[in-house]
């Protein structure tokens, strides 16, 4: 019976073993180009870490999210403040400015004259809200510290916006798989929605 434990523990530690890696791999690859649903990667490890038996599970979701999202977030502002300060621009500032329209990121300029670092901590909770914001702050010549100062409570509560979403929906089902097909809908749906919304609008 002792001896059984061991072989028991060993696939879940297996598991831990490469998904934590490859969950801070794909968040901060998903914030240097953002084509990945992040927010749909932290929220299903939330619900795998919701049926698993290893302790400190949760946490070790939300210490790998968190640092992934952070790193990702102040190497794409440093790398679009050297383009910004390039006569010649970056690619990775272009990629910025592809997904900041105009009017968003003239309402993201008026409300970081406004609000300051407040607006850049809310700006991860608000669906595609980053990158606008993000470009707001290098128009405005934000040197990188200032940026991280905003940044790091921002991403913090990204992630634990997420990981709570993965909660309940690990606790709706019994089944992970279950949990993670409800997490991951949900969380498309919240990213989606106010773009869908504000196309319908313009028409």
């Amino acid at each position: 019976m002792l001896a059984a434990a061991p072989a028991t523990e060993a696939p879940e530690a297996t598991q831990q073993a490469i998904g934590y890696p490859s969950l801070f791999l794909l968040v901060l690859i998903g914030a240097l180009v953002p084509v990945i649903p992040t927010g749909a990667l932290v929220s299903s490890a939330a619900v795998v870490a919701v049926h698993r038996t290893a302790p400190f599970s949760m946490a070790l979701v939300f210490v790998t999210a968190s640092l992934a999202a952070f790193l990702g977030d102040v190497t794409l502002y440093w790398l679009g403040r050297r383009g910004m300060g390039s006569r010649n621009g970056s690619r990775w500032l272009e990629a910025i400015r592809a997904r900041a329209p105009e009017d968003r990121l003239a309402q993201a300029q008026a409300r970081l004259a406004d609000h300051g670092v407040t607006v850049l901590v809310l700006s991860r909770l608000v669906p595609a809200g980053r990158l606008p914001v993000m470009l707001a702050c290098l128009v405005a010549e934000w040197p990188l510290r200032r940026f991280v100062r905003g940044n790091f409570p921002a991403c913090l509560a990204w992630t634990a916006t997420y990981q709570l979403i993965g909660v309940l929906g690990g606790s709706l089902f019994p089944e992970p798989w279950e949990g993670v097909a409800a997490a991951v809908a949900l969380t498309l749906l919240i990213s989606t929605a106010p773009g869908v919304w504000r196309r319908l609008r313009h028409r």
